[in-house]
């Protein structure tokens, strides 16, 4: 691609030694060229089968994004230093185990991408990109993170997902202009109240840790919107404080320990989808009803022996699962999710069908397996909108006229 640009000599004859180091058996349409006023500022070699690098690259001095994502880099080279204009780097899905020093020459660099590598430390000249706004570090071998990262004054997201951290400097917490944090897979069993001071958060996760509480300050992270994930931890309460994050849309509390939820739940009045599945939830709370703007409602696999009337008020949702419980009896209200489409009450213990749930008109799927119905309301066979119904594994005493008319309707009945 790079033929037909008019680049400077010096670039011409780094790219003639890059394409010299490619895979032949790689299709060479994966390399990119960019140029603008004839030097190149973008260059993508992506899954190239690249072992290593040709000196000659830190020539390209106005170098602004190169991308190396999918080759088979075991060092980057210490010249990576001399592209002081760049501002995306890409290193991820290579072989990786350090990076250099010179790395913190880049001091233009908005991006660092090194994601799926094998890293075990990061240089302390890592502080010195104070114009980072983007680090990604998923899935490496980092076992600790240098206090100079608390230079990075102006980092907006940070992925240190699937590493082996236990802890993070202090300085790391002083970070405000943070937006989204992932630490998700590692080892923290606990965080500490600085947390606190990341007050433009709008995404955490905390995911598959070892975690047995959260701190009270957590609550003061009050613009998290999109997403907080505490799933796979120890977790068996929540501190009060969490009340306060008023903004929040998505809650994932799955694969833990807890056994009730606590009331304030329901002031989390902005959740459009809570997971609770994988714990030992005995009950649900009056309040849940509160959550007015509430779409997916996630309890399998808990406890629960019976629903809050409340839950009735959920006019917006549209998921309910509540497969592998207990549940001996359904509320009469759970036929005003009028908004209802997918409804899964599989393996319990239910012995009949509130009548009301022939109103939910827009019901397109309704699993019944697994439970102790006798019977079923006829007005099921009013549900329009049904696309699958399962009744398998119950003790129906007799065919109903009605699952002929959803099957003459097109509906998938399983018996």
């Amino acid at each position: 691609m790079h033929h037909t640009i008019d680049l400077l000599a010096a670039e011409k004859r780094a790219l003639k030694e890059l394409e010299s180091l490619i895979d032949r058996t790689i299709d060479t349409d994966t390399i990119g060229c960019y140029a603008e006023h004839n030097t190149l500022v973008g260059l993508s070699v992506r899954y190239c089968g690249l072992t290593t690098l040709p000196e000659s690259l830190g020539q390209l001095s106005n170098l602004q994004r190169l991308d190396l994502t999918g080759n088979q880099l075991v060092v980057l080279p210490d010249w990576i230093g001399q592209l002081t204009r760049l501002r995306k780097l890409y290193l991820d899905d290579n072989r990786l185990a350090f990076l250099p020093e010179s790395l913190g020459e880049l001091i233009d660099l908005e991006e660092l991408h090194v994601d799926v590598n094998q890293l075990a430390a990061l240089p302390a000249s890592i502080g010195q990109l104070t114009c980072l706004k983007r680090l990604y570090l998923y899935d490496n071998r980092l076992t600790s993170v240098p206090a100079e990262i608390g230079q990075l004054v102006d980092l907006q997201e940070i992925s240190l997902g699937g590493n082996q951290l236990a802890w993070l400097p202090e300085a790391f917490w002083a970070l405000t202009k943070l937006q989204t944090f992932n630490v998700a897979g590692n080892h923290f069993s606990s965080i500490p109240e600085s947390i606190g001071n990341l007050v433009n958060l709008q995404m955490l996760d905390l995911a598959h840790n070892a975690l047995t509480s959260l701190p009270e300050t957590v609550g003061k992270l009050t613009n998290l919107t999109h997403f907080l994930y505490l799933s796979n931890n120890q977790l068996s309460w929540l501190p009060q404080s969490l009340e306060n994050l008023s903004k929040l849309r998505y809650l994932n509390l799955t694969d833990n320990q807890f056994t009730a939820l606590p009331d304030w739940i329901g002031k989390l009045t902005q959740l459009r989808e809570l997971r609770l599945y994988n714990n030992q939830l005995r009950s649900l709370p009056q309040s849940l009803g509160n959550l007015a703007n509430l779409k997916e409602l996630h309890v399998m696999n808990n406890q629960l022996a019976s629903l809050p009337e409340s839950i009735g008020h959920l006019a917006s949702l549209k998921e309910l699962r509540l497969s592998d419980n207990r549940l001996a009896a359904l509320p009469e209200s759970l036929g005003e999710l009028t908004s209802l489409t997918y409804l899964d009450l599989r393996n319990n213990k239910v012995v009949a069908i509130p009548k009301s749930v022939g109103n939910l008109s827009g019901l397109t799927y309704l699993d019944l397996r697994a439970n102790r119905f006798v019977a079923l309301p006829e007005n099921i066979g009013d549900l329009t909108n049904l696309e699958k119904l399962d009744l398998r594994w119950n003790k129906l005493s007799a065919r109903a006229e009605w699952l002929n008319r959803l099957e003459q309707r097109g509906c998938t009945v399983y018996k």
